[in-house]
C-alpha cells in the first residue's frame, strides 16, 4: 500500500467520524431519541432533558464530551460500580503505553526506517510505499539497528511497569470496594453441586442433615435448584402476555383493536384482541400450574447454601467435604441476579458433551472465517485482484478506485464479519453450563479475544507472503523467521485496519445507528409503546478483545512500523471520552464481576509482549545483526517470569478475598443493627425467580403468590 492510500482511509474515516459526532450531538438533544441515547438515565428518572423546543437542539455542540470528561474515578466507582472503572483503566493503561510508544516511535524509530536506502522506492512522499517507513527499509547489517534493539528492550520495561501498576491499583480497589460494601447475599452463600441422591430422602433434606451436623456453628439456610427451564419460557410468554393486556386496557372502549385471528392477522375471523389475549393468559397460566406441579418434585442435586459468616463460608468452599471429591462439590455462588438459572436443568454428561460441541464449533468458525481473509488479501493486493478479474483492470488503474479499494475496503469488509461474532461467541459460551452470567461473558471475552488474534493477526500474516511455509511452525526453532519474514509486510493493512474498525467503530458506537433505527421503527410504524425499553447491558465481551488486540498491534508493530502508533493513540484517547459517555448514560450494571477480566488483560500484554520479542529475534537475524537477536533471548524469558510474579502476587484477589479481609468484615458485622434483617433476606435471596411470579389474569391483578415454597 502507497502513502496516498492510506491517506484516502483516513480520510473517509475523519469524515465519517465527524458526520456521526456531529449526528450525535444534535440527535441526543431531541426528546424523542432520549431512551437511545440515555436509556440509563429515562430508567434511573434522572433525565434532565425537557421537551420544550428551542432552536439549540438543531445545533451541534461538544457539551457531551465536558460531561464525560469530567467524572472522577470515585464518582464512577459510586456511579457505575468497579467493573465500569477497571474497563476505563485500560483506556487510561494504553494511553500511558503509546503515549510513550509514540514519542520512541516516531520520533527517533520512524526518521531512522525512512532514511533507510534497504527498498529502492524514487516516488515522491504520496506515492512512496508505506514499508519506506518500516524497518524493512533500514539497511542490512546497519549498526542503526542498534537504536531498534535497545527501543525493544525500553519499551519493555515500561510495559511491564504500567502492568504492574494497575495490576497493584486494581486489587486495591477491590479490597477497598469490599470493606465499603453493604453485607451482599453471594458473601455468605455458597452453591452446591453434585448432592448424593437417596430414595429416602429428598435433595433439601440432605442439606439440611449435612449442613446440620458438620457446620452447626456457621449454617443458617439453603434453597434447593429446580428443572425450571419450561417454566421459565412460560414465565417469559405470560410477561409478554401482560404487558400487551396492560396496554389494551389502559385504552378507552372505543379504542380498543379488533384483528383477524389467522397467522400475522391476516386471515381468520375478526377477535377482541383484549380477550383475545385474556384467553391465552388463562390458558398459560393453566399449563403453568401443571408444570409447577412437575417442578415440585423435579429437584436438581445442587443447592444454595448461606451461612452466619464470610468466613464461615469462604472455608466451606475451598475445603473438600467428603473422601469421594466428586460429591457435595462446592464453588462461591454469584449474586443472584447473576445466576444463570437455565444451566442447572443440564446434567454433568450434557455439560460435557456441550463443551465438546463447543470446541468442534470454535474450530468450525476459525476454518470457515478464512474464507473473507482470502478475500480482503486480495483486495489488498491489486495485481492479484486483476489475475482474478481481468476485465476490472481499467477500473483498477484509476488511481482514487485503486486507493479505496486496497486502503479502505479490506479492513471494512474484515469487520463487517467480526461484528458477527461476539453474538456467536456468547451463545457458545452459554452452552456450556457456567452457573453465572459474568462467567459466560468472560468466557465470550477469551474466546473472541483468541478468536481475533488468530484470525485477523495470523491469518491476515500467513495469508500473505507467508502462506506457503504454514508447515514451518511445525519447527518451533523457525517461528522467529517465519513471522520477521511476514508480519513486517502486513503492516500497511494493519494501519488501514486500526483506521477502520477503531475510529468508525466509536463514532458509530456513540451514534448508536441500529438502536437509533429499531426505535424509530417500533415508535412510528408499529406504534409500540415508546416508555417500553430495555437498558442495554456493558458490552465488555466484544470491546474488550478489540481494545487488547489493538494492543498487540501496537506493541508488535511498535519498533516494525511506528507509523501506527499515533493512529492508536488518537484511538485510545476518542475512547476514553466515548466509553465514558456510553457508561454514564447508556449502558446498565446488570451483575458485578468485580473487576475479574484484567487478569486477561495482563496476559493479553504479556502474550504481545513475547510475540514482538519473537519477531525482534527474527527481524535482527535476517537484518544480519546475529548479536542482537541472541541478547534478544533473555527477554521473553524475563518477561514471564515477570508474569508470573504478578499472578503470585495479585491474581488470588481476583478469585476470592482473604481470611483476613473475611474476619475483619465479619467482625464489623457485629454492631451492624441491620445483620439480622439481612439474615432473614437470605432465605428467598437465592429462589428461582420462575418459582414467584404475580398471577396476570384480570381476576388475579393484585394478588402475587409463590409458586413453589422454599425447602
Amino acid at each position: 500500500m502507497i502513502l496516498s492510500s492510506l491517506l484516502t482511509s483516513v480520510g473517509i474515516n475523519l469524515a465519517l467520524c465527524f458526520l456521526f459526532f456531529t449526528l450525535y450531538s444534535i440527535l441526543r438533544k431531541q426528546p424523542g431519541n432520549i431512551t437511545v441515547y440515555a436509556p440509563r438515565l429515562v430508567a434511573q428518572n434522572k433525565s434532565e432533558q425537557t421537551s420544550q423546543f428551542n432552536i439549540e437542539r438543531l445545533l451541534p455542540s461538544a457539551g457531551w464530551v465536558k460531561r464525560a470528561w469530567d467524572p472522577t474515578e470515585e464518582d464512577l466507582l459510586t456511579l457505575l460500580g468497579l467493573d465500569a472503572v477497571v474497563f476505563m483503566r485500560i483506556f487510561i493503561f494504553s494511553l500511558k503505553v503509546f503515549a510513550v510508544a509514540t514519542v520512541m516511535g516516531i520520533i527517533i524509530l520512524l526518521p531512522i526506517n525512512f532514511l533507510g536506502t534497504q527498498l529502492t522506492d524514487d516516488s515522491d512522499l504520496v506515492n512512496k510505499s508505506l514499508d519506506s517507513f518500516s524497518i524493512s527499509n533500514v539497511n542490512d547489517g546497519s549498526n542503526w539497528l542498534w537504536v531498534h534493539f535497545c527501543a525493544v528492550y525500553i519499551f519493555t520495561g515500561v510495559v511491564c511497569y504500567f502492568l504492574y501498576y494497575e495490576y497493584r491499583h486494581i486489587s486495591e480497589m477491590i479490597i477497598n470496594c469490599f470493606y465499603s460494601s453493604k453485607p451482599l447475599p453471594e458473601q455468605f452463600t455458597v452453591l452446591v453441586r453434585n448432592i448424593p441422591t437417596s430414595n429416602g430422602s429428598s435433595i433439601g433434606e440432605k442439606v439440611e442433615s449435612f449442613f446440620t451436623e458438620f457446620y452447626p456453628s456457621t449454617y443458617l439456610t439453603h434453597a434447593v435448584v429446580h428443572k425450571t427451564r419450561k417454566l421459565q419460557n412460560l414465565n417469559k410468554e405470560a410477561e409478554k402476555l401482560s404487558k400487551k393486556l396492560a396496554k389494551l386496557r389502559s385504552n378507552s372502549a372505543a379504542l380498543r383493536k379488533y384483528r383477524r385471528k389467522g397467522p400475522f392477522g391476516l386471515i381468520g375471523p375478526k377477535v377482541d384482541l383484549l380477550d383475545h389475549y385474556q384467553n391465552k393468559m388463562e390458558k398459560l397460566e393453566e399449563h403453568m400450574r401443571l408444570e409447577l406441579s412437575r417442578v415440585a418434585g423435579a429437584e436438581v442435586p445442587a443447592a444454595f447454601v448461606s451461612f452466619k459468616s464470610r468466613y464461615g463460608a469462604a472455608t466451606i468452599t475451598h475445603n473438600q467435604q467428603r473422601t469421594n471429591p466428586t460429591e457435595w462439590v462446592t464453588e462461591q455462588a454469584p449474586e443472584p441476579r447473576d445466576v444463570h438459572w437455565p444451566f442447572f436443568s443440564d446434567s454433568f454428561l450434557q455439560r460435557w458433551f456441550s463443551t465438546i460441541f463447543v470446541v468442534a464449533a470454535c474450530v468450525a468458525i476459525t476454518i470457515l472465517f478464512l474464507i473473507p481473509v482470502v478475500i480482503v488479501q486480495s483486495l489488498a493486493n491489486l495485481s492479484q485482484l486483476e489475475t482474478w478479474f481481468p476485465f476490472l483492470k481499467g477500473i483498477l488503474e484509476i488511481a482514487f478506485v485503486s486507493q479505496v479499494i486496497t486502503g479502505y475496503l479490506p479492513s471494512l469488509i474484515l469487520q463487517w464479519f467480526l461484528m458477527l461474532m461476539p453474538p456467536v461467541m456468547i451463545t457458545l459460551s452459554a452452552v456450556q453450563g457456567y452457573i453465572a452470567f459474568s462467567q459466560i461473558q468472560i468466557s465470550a471475552c477469551i474466546k473472541m479475544l483468541w478468536f481475533t488474534i488468530w484470525n485477523i493477526f495470523f491469518a491476515n500474516v500467513l495469508s500473505g507472503s507467508a502462506l506457503y511455509r504454514v508447515d514451518v511452525f511445525l519447527e518451533p526453532k523457525n517461528i522467529p523467521k517465519v513471522l520477521a519474514e511476514a508480519v513486517p509486510g502486513q503492516a500497511s493493512f494493519f494501519i488501514s485496519y486500526v483506521v477502520t474498525s477503531g475510529w468508525t467503530s466509536l463514532s458509530s458506537e456513540v451514534f448508536r445507528l441500529i438502536p437509533l433505527f429499531w426505535s424509530f421503527t417500533t415508535k412510528y410504524l408499529c406504534r409500540k409503546d415508546p416508555n417500553d425499553f430495555t437498558v442495554p447491558a456493558n458490552p465488555y465481551h466484544c470491546e474488550i478483545p478489540r481494545l487488547l488486540f489493538f494492543g498487540l498491534l501496537g506493541i508488535t508493530y511498535f519498533f516494525l512500523a511506528p507509523l501506527i502508533l499515533p493512529f492508536l493513540l488518537i484511538y485510545y484517547f476518542m475512547g476514553y471520552i466515548v466509553y465514558r459517555n456510553q457508561l454514564l448514560n447508556v449502558y446498565a450494571i446488570k451483575y458485578e464481576m468485580n473487576g475479574k477480566f484484567w487478569p486477561i488483560v495482563h496476559t493479553s500484554m504479556i502474550f504481545s509482549l513475547v510475540l514482538m520479542h519473537i519477531i525482534a529475534i527474527g527481524i535482527f537475524g535476517l537484518k544480519g545483526l546475529p548479536i542482537a537477536s541472541g541478547l534478544l533471548i533473555p527477554l521473553p524469558v524475563l518477561t514471564l517470569l515477570f508474569s508470573l510474579y504478578c499472578h503470585k502476587r495479585f491474581l488470588a484477589l481476583f478469585r476470592a478475598y482473604p481470611a483476613e479481609c473475611l474476619i475483619k468484615k465479619d467482625r464489623a458485622d457485629v454492631n451492624d443493627p441491620s445483620i439480622n434483617e439481612f439474615f432473614d433476606s437470605l432465605t428467598t435471596a437465592y429462589q428461582d425467580p420462575s418459582l414467584t411470579r404475580s398471577l396476570y389474569s384480570s381476576a388475579t391483578d393484585t394478588d402475587t403468590s409463590p409458586l413453589l415454597a422454599t425447602d
